[in-house]
């Protein structure tokens, strides 16, 4: 199947974020990637509950590190989403396919993969003291501007 988009979720904490998550893919037909330790069972009624009654229609993978996701998917365009970052998340020209990578809610994207990534990493502007916004509100905001580049509505 082709998607419009790819999320990537590196080792997810909060079920209820993930059930969000997962529920914006089938909305937008994007194909939701688990990358690491998860914090929480994919059997989790909290994710479920989350999910509502879309989570049968969600296309998902689940890898054991970042390095068997990159094997995988080597192929791809990786854009990471991230606080510092290189640019803003609007500053990027999205392509059909992209993959959307956010880190876990307690720590965002590891120190290591974001040095190796800088070129690629972007930022949702914040102002005021907050220091970062709910993850699925994250992969909200980037995933529709990505579609509205690509033209999908």
């Amino acid at each position: 199947m082709r998607y419009n988009l790819h999320v990537v979720l590196i080792e997810p904490q909060i079920p209820y974020n993930t059930g969000n998550i997962g529920r914006l893919c089938v909305a937008t037909n994007s194909k939701l990637h688990l990358v690491g330790k998860i914090g929480f069972s994919l059997n989790d009624k909290y994710l479920k509950r989350a999910g509502l009654d879309y989570w049968s229609f969600l296309d998902y993978e689940v890898y054991k590190n970042f390095e068997e996701f990159v094997e995988r998917n080597k192929n791809g365009r990786f854009i990471f989403v991230e606080s510092p970052a290189f640019k803003l998340y609007t500053e990027v020209s999205y392509q059909e396919g992209d993959y959307l990578i956010f880190g876990s809610e307690d720590y965002g994207i590891p120190s290591e993969i974001i040095e190796k990534y800088w070129e690629n990493s972007v930022t949702i502007p914040m102002f005021g003291p907050v220091r970062s916004l709910n993850l699925s509100s994250s992969v909200a905001v980037v995933v529709y501007e990505a579609l509205r580049q690509i033209k999908k509505f």
